[in-house]
């Protein structure tokens, strides 16, 4: 069976303030079956943000290849990654990245205006199913760091993705909240028949997955071009 997701070869580095080069992932061989709950472990400044980011076509690898539902999104031009990622792939950042100046229900709207189109009822639904029903006109300033983190959570899924990534989603959350967020996650991945990639260092949060793997343990090239045993 094709993998949803799938990653051979794939390397990023960045240019040092000396003038060298700072290899942060090298990863051989990665990949994701539909609808896996997979939670990928790693320490700050392990590369945990710049790996997800170049599955989400943020970022350019240096080389190798990223497929995600059988389109190689690290060979498209931007554009067409900006599409493929408003459509297949929902993003749930650790600071929330939401719109300071439009309400939790125009957050999610204006998310769908990027993807498929805006669907107005499925955007309601989701807040309702995120127990914000009553805070639709809210803005992030008003709710709750909890709240705010469930808009995000919505907002990841308005266009009904096929990967969702999570970087970090519980790093603003206090410990009853941060256990809340991520079984509100896995669930509302389940229910929208996405897979779900999360990272995090927190051991709390990686013992609630089935399924867990080492970034270092897939970056081991990358330890090796930095001199590392």
């Amino acid at each position: 069976m094709t993998p949803l997701l799938e990653i051979r070869q794939l390397k990023k580095s960045f240019v040092t303030p000396d003038g060298g080069r700072h290899t942060v992932v090298a990863v051989d061989y990665f990949a994701m079956p539909e609808q896996q709950q997979l939670a990928l472990s790693g320490e700050s400044g392990s590369g945990k943000t710049t790996f997800l980011n170049l599955i989400a076509g943020i970022l350019k690898p240096d080389s190798g290849t990223i497929t995600l539902e059988g389109s190689a999104m690290s060979a498209l031009p931007e554009a067409q990654r900006d599409r493929l990622r408003a459509t297949k792939i929902g993003y749930i950042f650790q600071t929330f990245n939401l719109l300071q100046g439009y309400t939790c229900l125009e957050n999610v709207l204006l998310g769908m205006s990027f993807g498929p189109g805006v669907d107005r009822p499925f955007a309601l639904g989701l807040l309702q199913r995120m127990g914000l029903e009553q805070k639709l006109n809210h803005y992030p300033r008003q709710l709750s760091t909890g709240q705010q983190q469930r808009v995000a959570v919505a907002r990841a899924l308005a266009n009904r993705p096929r990967l969702v990534l999570a970087d970090e989603p519980t790093g603003n959350l206090d410990h009853r909240n941060a256990t809340e967020a991520i079984g509100l996650i896995r669930e509302a991945c389940r229910e929208n028949n996405a897979a779900l990639l999360l990272v995090s260092h927190d051991r709390e949060v990686l013992q609630r997955f089935e399924s867990v793997q080492d970034l270092a343990e897939l970056n081991r090239a990358a330890r090796a071009a930095e001199g590392a045993v």
